[in-house]
């Protein structure tokens, strides 16, 4: 039997897949990355909102009408478990978030019986399989590493701490093998994964271990760049700060998801209640040439006009480097999904349209302060018509900016070239290689 992978949803979902994938090969299975040529398709799913859980049933559906049998795993299946199968008869097995290895299991039950078979935990626990060979997916210059699983913040509009479990941190020395074998894969930047990267370390050593765990991956010769994703702004310690500052191979980037501004609605999203606008100029203040990302939801339940105007002055103030603004979307079981009032669709999506206007302003004049400078950017490869695609420091893959260069001579995916830059537009960058 060939068996075929769809991934949905984040970063830390992809892992996942690239585990699953691995997991199978170690036991011997034929992998094809054409679903058309498979028999058992494994669907790993989104449930963070509900669009993303419409274009995961969409993809179930579309499998099953071509007669694959198809395995549901990931954040769907563990939310929703026996409605799933009810409304979707035709699934041949389900595997929830917590381990991994079950997939064998429902393989062998598909493969002998025929029948269908479900493992899900209803209190998940994920365990990161350590022995697995993750089968890479995506191969290139940059690589996800995941360092912990799962989440002990209640925030107001998240399901993912139920879905996932508490935070359970990877040991040091298990990650920073793996960070050796990417690089020998040809990885030259790792990117740093969790539900909160800020958090590591605290359920195993005691205390916050992101420092520590920098330090370690600072030392692998063939790594260029390490980046850290989605901070908490109550873990962004004087520590973790001087980490980034100091580390010459951490990329001056902090990614810190903040939601929103005024204390009202953040006391409301169960969210840290402080003062945002000086965490962030103590983190441009203690690292140079800092780029800053958030993300921010607008309309959550209750949100008035003055307050989303609080949130609208605070983004025109600060002037974030690079942010995303998302329209609230209310999730059964979060705390949110009870509280009035919720705000109509049209409010939720002119107030985003409007933030995001202003951060598209903001954007283009930080990135015409570029224009006339060299900064150093990671090869990602070239376009269709010739054109190298590259990603400076401040931007992460797939949810910011490139920066697009012309050059005499040929570059290899995944070196750092030094990039004059002589236009920019809201997101890009445009220039050339000396």
């Amino acid at each position: 039997m060939k068996i075929s992978l769809i991934n949905h949803g984040c970063a830390k979902n992809l892992v996942d897949s690239e585990l699953l994938l691995g997991i199978l090969d170690g036991n011997g299975y034929e992998i094809t990355l054409d679903d058309n040529e498979a028999d058992i398709v494994i669907v790993n799913t989104c449930s963070f909102i509900h669009d993303a859980e419409k274009e995961s049933v969409q993809s179930i559906l579309r499998l099953i009408n071509e007669g694959k049998k198809v395995i549901v795993t990931g954040c769907l299946s563990q939310k929703h478990n026996q409605d799933l199968k009810d409304a979707i008869p035709e699934i041949s097995g389900m595997i929830g978030t917590s381990n991994l290895n079950d997939i064998v299991d429902i393989i062998k039950n598909i493969e002998k019986e025929g029948k269908y078979k479900s493992l899900i935990e209803e209190k998940p626990k994920y365990i990161y399989p350590e022995e697995v060979k993750r089968q890479q997916i995506t191969v290139g210059a940059s690589s996800y590493l995941k360092i912990g699983e799962g989440c002990n913040y209640q925030c107001g509009y998240c399901i993912i701490p139920k879905l996932r479990g508490k935070y359970i941190s990877r040991p040091i020395e298990n990650i920073v093998k793996e960070a050796n074998e990417l690089a020998d894969k040809g990885v030259t930047e790792i990117i740093l994964i969790a539900q909160d990267t800020s958090s590591y370390g605290i359920d195993l050593y005691g205390k916050q271990a992101l420092p520590q765990l920098l330090e370690e991956l600072n030392k692998i010769e063939k790594i260029s760049w390490i980046r850290i994703m989605y901070a908490y702004p109550t873990q962004m310690t004087d520590e973790l700060i001087d980490a980034i500052a100091r580390l010459d191979k951490v990329v001056k980037y902090v990614d810190i998801p903040l939601q929103h501004s005024h204390p009202r609605v953040l006391e409301s999203m169960k969210r840290p209640v402080m003062d945002y606008t000086e965490l962030v100029n103590k983190i441009r203040e203690k690292i140079p040439g800092v780029s800053v990302r958030t993300s921010l939801i607008v309309g959550y339940p209750g949100e008035t006009e003055e307050e989303f105007e609080h949130l609208y002055s605070f983004v025109k103030n600060i002037r974030f480097d690079r942010m995303g603004a998302f329209e609230y979307s209310r999730e059964k079981n979060t705390y949110s999904y009870g509280l009035k009032p919720q705000i109509p669709a049209k409010i939720k999506k002119s107030r985003r349209d409007k933030l995001m206007k202003l951060q598209q302003k903001i954007s283009l004049e930080n990135n015409e302060k570029y224009i006339g400078s060299t900064l150093k950017c990671i090869v990602e490869g070239y376009s269709d018509d010739g054109v190298i695609i590259l990603r400076s420091e401040h931007d992460a893959p797939e949810i910011d900016g490139v920066v697009y260069a012309t050059s005499e001579n040929p570059v290899v995916p995944g070196d750092i070239e030094e990039v004059k830059i002589t236009k920019a537009d809201e997101y890009d960058l445009f220039g050339e290689i000396g």
